[in-house]
């Protein structure tokens, strides 16, 4: 593998940037999710009709008035002009899943470093916020159970074994029923109490409601980890590999994943970047979040694509990297076979994207659909998961599941999460 000049072995524990944190602080959120004398941004029909139509914001950009969804699958071209939100299932369209992304009649950018005093000049309040009504702790349920999911990783061991695969990402969904209402749950509110109780650099929400008469969509992440960013014509990556309660808690199996991950994201940006552009600028960096630490590293390349080919530079980008490699598997193929499998039922945008893509300005910040939830048929639903190598114990890799997921379902439970 080859390293760019700033590649370095883990040596300590960094934290978020400040400026990535002021984001999604409860004294710096972004207008659409409403922090404190922050209130969503007027579209030019009124906050009331743009409201009704839904909203975004994820990463420096908000939206409000959903007027169009489109296919991805389809449609990727239409990315190259105007502001995209963009919700990508895992799962691709032979197995029920979808990549759709959005416009919005009123959008606006701002720097990761706004305050709320900026914010508070710019927007008007609307004094409509309401409090999160989450599910009851007790009414979590998962697609695996312990031995269930236990006996998975060993199949996943087995197929290491017999050469089928290098690694594969198990993933188990929990599901709770909301309580009863006569409105669709208010993303909002749950984006609110992540920005004060687990910030996170790619965190955001969108919500366009049923009633808006476009496409429905309704999730909330809180991703540590970025998928893709496209700036300056540059393509970058940073896989997260490797998870641990502290730094101490990171094992040579993580770090052995971690590098063969960031291999497989090489590969995948090799497909759409100039030759001899790709390179690692950072490899093995462990990076502190709210509970847990994670194993990154950081991948580029200069974009260079067929220009005449269908889908434009959106299709052929998803085409060679998605879903992302993290989540998924080496050598994919093989790894989304036994995932398929292995898991019951789809993961749906967990383990997806999220995001947004602007062609008016060349740039794009799309996440990992991790440390995310969704609403559907009532229910709230978010996955968790880890990566499964030879090297996997079975108890160790359902405890890490179980890490991942415990202090953002006890926050959307309406409980204080444990530091």
């Amino acid at each position: 593998m080859r390293r760019g000049s700033r590649s370095r072995a883990a040596q300590g524990v960094s934290e978020m940037p400040d400026a990535q944190r002021s984001d999604l602080r409860g004294d710096g959120l972004d207008p659409a999710l409403g922090g404190p004398g922050v209130a969503p941004a007027a579209g030019p029909e009124g906050n009331e009709d743009s409201d009704a139509r839904g909203f975004a914001s994820f990463a420096g950009r908000q939206a409000l008035g959903a007027v169009e969804c489109i296919d991805l699958a389809v449609d990727a071209a239409r990315l190259a002009e105007g502001l995209w939100f963009v919700v990508a299932d895992f799962e691709d369209p032979a197995h029920g899943g979808r990549a759709r992304a959005w416009r919005f009649a009123d959008h606006e950018a701002r720097d990761h470093g706004a305050t709320g005093d900026d914010l508070t000049a710019r927007v008007a309040p609307s004094g409509r916020e309401s409090a999160w009504r989450g599910p009851h702790p007790d009414t979590w349920r998962s697609s695996l159970s312990r031995d269930e999911y236990q006996a998975a990783v060993a199949a996943v061991r087995h197929a290491v074994h017999e050469g089928d695969v290098y690694q594969a990402n198990i993933c188990r969904v929990l599901a709770a029923p909301l309580p009863a209402g006569d409105r669709e749950p208010d993303a909002r509110a749950l984006a609110r109490i992540f920005a004060a109780g687990n910030p996170a650099p790619y965190a955001g929400a969108i919500h366009v409601p049923a009633a808006s008469g476009i496409e429905p969509v309704w999730v909330v992440t809180a991703s540590p980890e970025l998928y893709l960013r496209l700036e300056g014509g540059v393509l970058s990556s940073g896989p997260i590999k490797g998870t641990a309660a502290t730094a101490d808690g990171l094992r040579e199996k993580d770090r052995t994943e971690n590098v063969m991950i960031t291999d497989l994201v090489r590969n995948d940006l090799q497909r759409v970047s100039a030759p001899g552009s790709v390179e690692v600028t950072d490899l093995l960096a462990v990076e502190a979040h709210p509970g847990l630490v994670h194993l990154v590293s950081r991948v580029q390349g200069r974009v260079q694509v067929a220009q005449d080919a269908p889908g434009g530079l959106w299709g052929q980008v998803l085409e060679a990297t998605f879903p992302p490699a993290s989540v998924s598997g080496a050598p994919k193929s093989s790894a989304l076979r036994i995932i398929s499998e292995l898991e019951r039922g789809p993961r749906g945008p967990y383990c997806g994207a999220v995001g947004w893509v602007d062609g008016d300005t060349s740039e794009a910040e799309l996440a990992v659909g991790i440390r995310t939830f969704w609403w559907a048929d009532d229910e709230l639903r978010f996955g968790t998961g880890a990566g499964i190598t030879w090297g996997s114990d079975p108890v160790e890799e359902w405890e890490e599941t179980e890490l991942k997921a415990a202090r953002l379902v006890a926050l959307a439970s309406g409980e204080a999460a444990a530091d």
